[in-house]
């Protein structure tokens, strides 16, 4: 058996009242050791937390993985008439800026950047280019620049979500 601690405890009234009613006095120390294990034993221990949280993020980041497999091999296509993003991207800077407006469905070239920790000027001139790609292929772009405010962003680059559904 382990060594055992001596802990004071405070209790309302009426729990202490309770104890005493259905518990025998020499009892009441193993019945307290009892449910501080019990209830030890439900709550959930932030070693693990952490560890299912990175685990989760990690499976997030193979799933973005594996999507974009899919979508090089052009595997994964949009529904039936819209048009896979993925086409236009040239490189994995392409791939991820698709990718974060995918998620976010607009963002400002700054947000991008830091996203991708580069030059807001590479990132302007490569939506830029995806623009004019998928203007000339499509007919219609899939990303458009608005320097107005909508939805409480101002001067973002906004994805067609006619076009692009998932």
């Amino acid at each position: 058996m382990t060594e055992l601690r001596v802990v004071t405890v405070k209790l309302p009234e009426e729990i202490y009242q309770e104890i005493a009613l259905r518990i025998p006095e020499g009892d009441r120390s193993i019945f307290i050791r009892d449910a501080i294990a019990e209830k030890l034993q439900t709550t959930p221990k932030p070693d693990k937390l952490l560890a299912l949280e990175q685990r989760m993020t990690q499976l997030e980041e193979h799933f973005g993985q594996i999507k974009k497999y899919l979508s090089d091999l052009e595997i994964l296509t949009f529904k039936h008439g819209k048009i896979n993003p993925y086409q236009y991207a040239q490189d994995d800077i392409d791939r991820k800026i698709i990718e974060y407006l995918l998620n976010y469905k607009s963002a400002t070239t700054p947000e991008i950047a830091d996203y991708l920790k580069t030059n807001r000027w590479l990132v302007l001139n490569r939506l830029q280019k995806i623009e004019k790609n998928s203007k000339r292929q499509a007919g219609k772009s899939i990303i458009e620049y608005y320097a107005g405010e909508r939805s409480g962003k101002k001067k973002a680059w906004w994805l067609d979500e006619e076009l692009i559904q998932e």
